[in-house]
Parts: C-alpha cells; sequence; structure tokens
C-alpha cells in the first residue's frame, strides 16, 4: 500500500502515475497482475467520481473490493493474452547482454519482453569470459532491461562451463521463490529435476539437438544424452524450435512438444562506412556469412566451394570460434591462397548491422540447425539468401530462398556462381525478403506463446 500512497500524494488523479509506481515497486492487490491493477483503478475512479478524495478513499476501498473486481479484469486480461505477474528463472544460457550464440539472443528476447509486461524475471549468468575474448566482456552488471542478472560459480573449461553453471544454478532456483523456471538447451536440462522436486513449474526450450554437434567429445555428449532425457521425464512442457526436432521427440520417446519457433524485429539499413574503412567492403561486394565457426556450420563446403567461384566479389565469414578454436585455424589454413576470402572475428553492433546491410548473398549451408536466427536476421535486412535443405533452413525460408543440397560442394558453387552472373535473380529474392520473415516470425507472439505455456497446466 506504501507505494501507491506515495504515488497518489506526488500528483493524486494520474493513473498513469499510479501505476508506474505500483510497477516500480512491485506493489500487489491480492493475486492482481499490473495490467488488472490498471483496469481495476480505472474502474473505481470512473464509477464513484471521487476525483478529488482519491487518496484517501481509494487506498481504504481497494484491498477488500479489488479482490472481487479484480475477479472480472484477470478473466478480461487473460482473454486478450496478458498474463498475471509471475516470477520467473532462466538458465543455461551464456550471459546476457550477450550475442555469443542463438540461445543467448532468444533468452534476452523473452526475460525483457517478459519484463515489460509485469513478470518478475531474473536470469542466471555463467561466470567467466565471453567465447570471443574477454575484450568483449559486458562487465558485471546486476540488472539488465528490468531483468535481474546473478552469476553462478563456473569452471570456465571446455565441456564444463555449462554443466556447472547449469548445476548451481539450478540449486540457486530450487531454493528460490519462482514460479517457473526456464532451462534453455539440452545440457543444461540435466539438473531439470533438482527445481521440480522443489514444486517449480519446469519448462526446458531444446535449441537443437546438441548431442550431435561435432565439437562435442564423447563425455559432454553423454551429459547432453542425460539432459535431453530429464526434460522428456520431468519437464512440464518442452519447447522445440521446428518441425524436425518435434518429431525427434515423438518418434524417440513418444512426448509432445509444443513448437514455438524464434522471432525476429525488423531492422532499417545501414550504409556501408565501418566495414569500408575496417575491411574495404562496399555494397553488394561481398557475400556473407555470419555465425559461430563450428563444424556443423558447413564452413568447409562454403570455403571449397567460393574458391572456385568466378567472381571479384568477397567472401566474408564473420563470427568468433565457440571452444573451436583448432577448427576455426583449419578454416584459416584453407582460405590461404585466395585473397578474397577474409575473416572478422567476432562482430556486433553497427559493424554487424552494416555487413548484414550491404551484403550481395547471405549464405547459410549448415549440416544442423535448431532455428537459425542469422537466416532470420540476414532475411530481415532483404538479403539474398542460399542456405542448405536441412528442414531448419528449408522450412524457415519456403521459397524465398535458393536452397541446395546439403554436403554438397559443386551444387553450392553452381547457385553462388548462378547468382554473382545474374543480379536480376538475386534481386528478385531481396524484394519482400524482410516484409515476408518479419510477417513469419514475431518476438510478441514468440512471448504470447511462452506465457501461455507457463500458465498452462500439462495434461
Amino acid at each position: 500500500m506504501t507505494a501507491l500512497n506515495t504515488a497518489m500524494k506526488e500528483k493524486p488523479g494520474s493513473m498513469s502515475l499510479i501505476y508506474n509506481k505500483a510497477i516500480l515497486h512491485r506493489a500487489r492487490f491480492g493475486a492482481l497482475c499490473p495490467s488488472c491493477l490498471y483496469l481495476s483503478c480505472h474502474f473505481f475512479r470512473k464509477f464513484l467520481e471521487i476525483r478529488q478524495y482519491s487518496c484517501g478513499i481509494f487506498v481504504i476501498l481497494s484491498k477488500n473490493l479489488l479482490r472481487n473486481i479484480g475477479t472480472i479484469s484477470v478473466r478480461y486480461c487473460l482473454k486478450v493474452g496478458i498474463i498475471m505477474s509471475k516470477k520467473i528463472a532462466m538458465l543455461g544460457h551464456k550471459r546476457i547482454p550477450s550475442r555469443e550464440g542463438g540461445v543467448e539472443v532468444v533468452v534476452e528476447e523473452l526475460s525483457t519482453r517478459m519484463a515489460l509486461r509485469g513478470c518478475e524475471v531474473t536470469c542466471y549468468n555463467r561466470g567467466g569470459h565471453h567465447v570471443s575474448g574477454k575484450e568483449f566482456d559486458q562487465g558485471d552488471l546486476k540488472e539488465y532491461k528490468g531483468v535481474k542478472l546473478k552469476n553462478v560459480f563456473t569452471i570456465d573449461k571446455k565441456g564444463l562451463a555449462a554443466m556447472s553453471a547449469s548445476f548451481f544454478a539450478a540449486i540457486r532456483c530450487a531454493f528460490g521463490k519462482y514460479d517457473i523456471v526456464h532451462f534453455h538447451a539440452e545440457g543444461p536440462c540435466a539438473m531439470l529435476w533438482l527445481p521440480k522436486l522443489f514444486g517449480k513449474r519446469c519448462i526446458a526450450t531444446v535449441h537443437g539437438l546438441d548431442h550431435k554437434r561435432a565439437k562435442w567429445g564423447r563425455f559432454a555428449g553423454a551429459y547432453i544424452m542425460l539432459g535431453e532425457k530429464c526434460a522428456v521425464k520431468f519437464a512440464d512442457e518442452i519447447i522445440v524450435l521446428s518441425r524436425g526436432v518435434q518429431k525427434y521427440f515423438k518418434d524417440t520417446y513418444g512426448r509432445d512438444t509444443r513448437l514455438i519457433p524464434n522471432g525476429i524485429s525488423r531492422r532499417p539499413a545501414r550504409k556501408a562506412d565501418l566495414i569500408t574503412k575496417e575491411y574495404g567492403l562496399t555494397k553488394d561486394g561481398y557475400i556473407l556469412f555470419l555465425g559461430r565457426l563450428v563444424p556443423e556450420k558447413g564452413l568447409t563446403y562454403l570455403i571449397e566451394a567460393f574458391k572456385q567461384v568466378k567472381t571479384d566479389k568477397k567472401l566474408v565469414v564473420a563470427g568468433g570460434s565457440s571452444d573451436t578454436n583448432d577448427f576455426a585455424d583449419k578454416l584459416r589454413e584453407m582460405a590461404l591462397g585466395d585473397e578474397r576470402i577474409i575473416f572478422t572475428g567476432f562482430v556486433q553492433g553497427r559493424m554487424k548491422h552494416e555487413l548484414y546491410s550491404n551484403a550481395y548473398i547471405y549464405t547459410l549451408p549448415s549440416d544442423l540447425e535448431g532455428m537459425p536466427l542469422s537466416l532470420l536476421e540476414a532475411m530481415c535486412y532483404n538479403n539474398c539468401c542460399v542456405v542448405s535443405d536441412i528442414p531448419e533452413c528449408a522450412e524457415v525460408v519456403e521459397d524465398k530462398a535458393v536452397v541446395f543440397r546439403r554436403g554438397d560442394i559443386e551444387a553450392l558453387r553452381g547457385a553462388l556462381q548462378r547468382l554473382c552472373d545474374d543480379p536480376e535473380e538475386a534481386k528478385r529474392y531481396k524484394d519482400g525478403a524482410a516484409d515476408f520473415i518479419c510477417g513469419k516470425y514475431n518476438w510478441d507472439d514468440v512471448v504470447d506463446k511462452t506465457l501461455e505455456l507457463y500458465k498452462n497446466k500439462r495434461s
């Protein structure tokens, strides 16, 4: 009551001020969410016509009467897709804010948007440094866009970082006052049983079949499989990003899952400036790959294919390694002798936006994906895209991109050569790509569906 009382004294009659203060100080009346509170406050003010006396009368009446009116407003809010305030914990990512991988982008988008809707969200970040080097560290943040950030003890070694961070994060979630504990990625789900044992509603998002990734050894692969099986057995709900993974869980375990693909937000194009100064790149003067330098991205196929393409355009390989320094070194060795191939290392911010905005072609020749956020980003900049025919890519692009057979170097070479020789064909794929992808995938829809899943009980 103190928060609302203070807000009213500052400016009686200002409902927006009351609402903002209520959210800021987390004032609650019974089980009302902030949206319900606002509707109930507005109803009483209009009905009782007590503008001049609201500071005194409203505070006295609110606690008992809002519980009754709250039933109506809660039903209304749920009908239009608003969820009552929840305490949510997320773990399994490296850290936010960060662009270290697709998981981190998803966690950041979900958590910050949920916080805007009145949920109390806590994200458990790993310790250690950014995977591409400590120069990219964001510092020891305690809060980001309304989301609480907590660091957990991490053994910063390949294969142990994710395991140790998720172990200690799961312990803190089990003993924390959370309604929902949301695990991201398969490996961290090995600890899902612990918060479940303490009565938490546990959700698992499988961002891809991680045990199939070539970078993991036998022990790490076995641990990831353990996480997958724990998710199947203990999770209240499993979210998957593609129909292929959904089919895998149904065929392998008989487990139903919820398909909630990732979202994307439209971005304004940026003129070539930093990329010209740093790498000599110009508009439509290069073919772009942007992502982590890991074996399953098909980068060996790309370099072999591009070296056979007759063009003056460059190939820009943008991204850092992810516990794969030896593989990144191998790629650079493969590129020796072809001065058209440029490795930028990890990119973010304006540099990344300029690379997307000015590419002639974006290519993603992956063998394995969950749901490639880099592909969504490339299309939202109206890029002509060339992708492998794995379901996770083909489902995204439909007929709005060039698709070639996975692992077929000659098919990839042919697709790149044809587009380099025919700018009109490339332009046809560019036109409307952003409208298509932004209409198909939307972060607000993802948040709506995820919040609905939080409150629904498993049948």
